[in-house]
């Protein structure tokens, strides 16, 4: 017997096929597992024998209510009982515990992404819902976030309301989704609980079928009753530091490695403070690209014709921050069309590090996707030069290409090469960045999936690399000049901990104080720049300024 991987009408530039021997009895096909996946072969083969038995010239949903579509001479089933934000978010879910996909929108082009996540729907639930409206995709961001960053809380009650872990091992992802959300909306959205359950319960049965859309509803009722009772089950913050540590991963929804890392490192206090900001939703700070002529004013002008609530940056001149409204600010054109970028102030601050001047020859070693590479060339006006290299080609491609938008490719030189084979015989910087890959710790309100990316063993790893490359980006440093070590994390062992240890091997380096270019709030004892979710409000950064001698 031959099983098509669930994979494949997940992602369709791939393919994965099962082949496996087993015997149909009464109908019945036996659950397979694959190396990549869960192929819920029994649901697919019931799914299948109803879908052949329905006509393609008019037909009813599962609901009831007839449908019919026709695209390129292609029927389509519909299914406009269906609300689409949930039909999205439960296929985005299981998309991003598969690997492909993201737990934001931001990178998608405006009204195009509610085609595009439709289209994820059909080929992966057998019918469409109606089309997403602006309001839909505001929630797709929400639901897929927030139930992502809330997973391991959630699963904790499922488990605790099913009495049986083996329940909840064997469930069928998308049915396991589908509870996921029901349970963030009830807990964390309070959006009316009849709502709540007879939409989830509709999804269910559609897409699975009247059992699965029985078990939700059970579930959900429970879970109301318990929650109106004040009853919700707690782990207790008890026992030894590893007990302890277990029941705080739960409550705020951490990997236990990371609780017991930051308890370590920060003490108890901060360490929850840290989750609960990383639980947060997370606000976005826009820059404005003067390589455009486009000043602050002029986007504080766009920001209030869109009616988009705004507040300007306290650190930095070319930046605003904002809460809500980046879907009409995408779909106003004022990214696609390069006015502005969405970037972190925390991130523009290690730019402020950098201190490009007109006139300087800049290396960014690890350049691509490209936002300090952007900022760094807008700095310039035009005069001097910058050697962005990485072994990226297509990221470093669109890098290029997003230069080209901004009106700052005259200064901007793309180099695809992996930094430690790169010849320091032929280039040379007076200024190279070194924003290297980590762990990504200080970003995680604004990454809710990279929370359960990333593994303890993973922190080794990225700090033998981070090693390596900052000694080959030394020798790209010209006599005189200034070597640039920046992360996205707030982990010592990333940061303070890899500029010591490079300083014992490169005597001739030394710090160079960053409180010359950022204010002391964001100035360590060390003299180096660290931005702090807990204490100013930004993801989580680290660079350290260093000088080489003549």
């Amino acid at each position: 017997m031959e099983v098509v991987c669930s994979r494949l009408s997940l992602f369709p530039e791939r393919s994965y096929t099962v082949t496996i021997s087993a015997r149909i009895v009464n109908g019945v096909v036996p659950r397979v597992v694959c190396s990549t996946c869960v192929a819920v072969v029994k649901h697919n083969h019931r799914r299948t024998s109803r879908d052949n038995s329905a006509t393609t010239s008019s037909t009813r949903t599962r609901t009831g209510r007839p449908h019919t579509s026709t695209t390129g001479g292609h029927a389509r089933k519909l299914n406009l009982d269906i609300s689409p934000h949930r039909a999205v978010s439960a296929v985005r879910l299981m998309r991003i515990e598969l690997g492909g996909a993201f737990a934001d929108l931001l990178n998608e082009q405006g009204k195009g992404s509610g085609d595009n996540e439709m289209g994820y729907v059909e080929r992966t639930l057998g019918f469409r819902t109606r089309d997403l409206e602006d309001r839909d995709l505001r929630l797709v961001t929400e639901i897929v976030g927030g139930t992502t960053r809330w997973k391991r809380y959630l699963d904790h009650l499922i488990l605790s309301l099913c009495h049986d872990q083996n329940t909840i091992k064997s469930m069928e992802p998308l049915l396991l989704q589908i509870l996921r959300i029901g349970f963030y909306e009830i807990l964390k959205l309070e959006m009316p609980p009849y709502a709540v359950v007879d939409e989830n319960v509709k999804l269910a049965k559609a897409a699975l079928r009247v059992g699965a859309g029985n078990m939700v509803n059970a579930l959900l009722r429970k879970l109301l009753m318990l929650k109106e009772k004040s009853l919700l089950p707690e782990p207790k913050v008890d026992g030894d530091e590893r007990q302890r540590a277990r029941a705080l991963a739960t409550i705020h929804s951490h990997p236990v490695w990371m609780v017991r890392r930051w308890i370590n490192h920060l003490g108890l206090d901060e360490a929850v403070k840290f989750m609960t900001w990383n639980n947060t939703d997370p606000g976005f700070s826009i820059r404005v690209n003067l390589a455009k002529g486009f000043t602050r004013p002029d986007l504080v002008g766009e920001l209030e014709k869109l009616k988009v609530p705004y507040k300007l940056s306290q650190h930095l001149d070319d930046f605003v921050r904002i809460r809500t409204g980046m879907q009409v600010i995408i779909q106003a054109g004022l990214l696609k069309n390069g006015f502005c970028s969405v970037q972190d102030e925390s991130a523009g601050l290690v730019v402020r590090v950098v201190d490009p001047k007109p006139g300087d020859s800049i290396i960014d070693c690890c350049a691509a996707p490209g936002g300090k590479t952007l900022f760094m060339a807008s700095c310039l006006n035009g005069q001097g030069s910058i050697s962005a290299v990485d072994v990226n080609k297509g990221r470093l491609r669109i890098l290029k290409e997003t230069a080209k938008l901004h009106e700052c490719d005259q200064v901007i030189t793309t180099i695809h090469a992996d930094l430690r084979a790169l010849d320091s015989n032929i280039l040379k910087g007076d200024k190279v960045l070194l924003d290297a890959p980590c762990s990504g710790l200080g970003v995680l309100s604004k990454r809710a999936d990279l929370r359960w990316n990333r593994r303890l063993e993973d922190m080794e790893e990225l700090i033998n690399l981070q090693d390596t490359l900052l000694d080959s980006a030394s020798n790209l440093v010209k006599p005189g000049g200034v070597l640039i070590y920046s992360t996205c994390s707030v982990d010592p062992d990333e940061n303070e901990e890899r500029i010591a240890a490079f300083l014992l091997r490169h005597p001739e380096f030394c710090v160079d104080s960053a409180d010359k270019y950022v204010s002391p709030p964001f100035v360590t004892e060390g003299g180096f720049y660290s931005s702090s979710p807990v204490k100013h409000s930004l993801d989580g950064a680290f660079a350290a300024r260093l000088l080489r001698s003549t």
